[in-house]
């Protein structure tokens, strides 16, 4: 289960915010667009799962590096982005801690190093890619430096204790450029490797305009899925029923030339 019809699932059987706890206008104001030439603050102060502290630059590690801003508390959506990223990193031949790096962030200040281990570790598993994983906590200050430095706008639903957000991820250089934004919809290997192939020369790639909101993707204010989540729903539908009707009529081909054959 890879991809858009993966995530499409979990979203499917995960159960969301079921009261208004953001307004439309609110929703609206959550993007996710890096500006031309974005480049993250390295000297930011951070905590890593074991509470020590760790500035951006230490994770990077002089390194090409993945960065995901998430919610440790989140398992309708940030749970299953994740679960998504790692197998396609895992597919991309390259080597964590040689390659590359993995620095998760979380966007809510309240949140604890003992809570980001227990959202992030299980589900990393692998004991070199853990290496090569931080796994990020910080103040609000820090939070917002980094947030702003790369377009990346949320908005904390105080009822639900949740945070409505865009499920994206950024490449970056060893110094801290952003070269490519990705959406953790449909991502695979190909795309990861061509972001870290790119982040490791130091070419800009495809910095996308704005990524659509996905996190908070139910609509709580009309008791529906956002405008966004109802497109990746339907499209995952149709693939699943064109790639079942292709197989039918291959199996129906087939079975024709045996009978033809005989």
């Amino acid at each position: 289960m890879k991809g858009a019809p993966a995530l499409a699932l979990l979203l499917a059987l995960t159960p969301l915010p079921a009261s208004a706890g953001l307004t439309e206008s609110q929703l609206a104001s959550v993007e996710f667009v890096p500006p031309a030439n974005a480049r993250v603050p390295l000297d930011l102060d951070f905590s890593d799962a074991r509470g020590r502290p760790l500035t951006l630059r230490n994770a990077i590690d002089r390194h090409p590096a993945l960065l995901l801003p998430l919610d440790y508390a989140c398992h309708s959506t940030c749970g299953p982005a994740l679960s998504i990223i790692l197998p396609a990193l895992a597919d991309t031949g390259l080597r964590p801690g040689e390659d590359f790096r993995l620095i998760l962030v979380g966007l809510d200040p309240a949140s604890t190093a003992d809570e980001a281990r227990t959202f992030a570790e299980p589900q990393i598993g692998d004991t070199k890619l853990l290496e090569a994983t931080s796994i990020l906590t910080a103040s609000a200050a820090s939070i917002s430096a980094l947030t702003q430095s790369i377009g990346y706008t949320y908005v904390r639903d105080a009822d639900n204790k949740a945070f409505a957000h865009p499920t994206g991820l950024i490449a970056l250089t060893a110094e801290g450029r952003v070269v490519r934004a990705l959406s953790s919809l449909g991502l695979d290997a190909v795309d990861l490797r061509l972001a870290l192939t790119e982040a490791s020369e130091g070419r800009i790639g495809g910095v996308l305009g704005r990524l659509a909101l996905i996190c908070y993707g139910f609509d709580a204010v009309h008791g529906i899925y956002t405008s966004a989540v109802m497109r990746l729903l339907l499209a995952s539908g149709v693939l699943t029923v064109l790639g079942i009707a292709g197989a039918i009529a291959t199996m129906s081909v087939i079975a024709k030339r045996k009978r033809t054959s005989s």
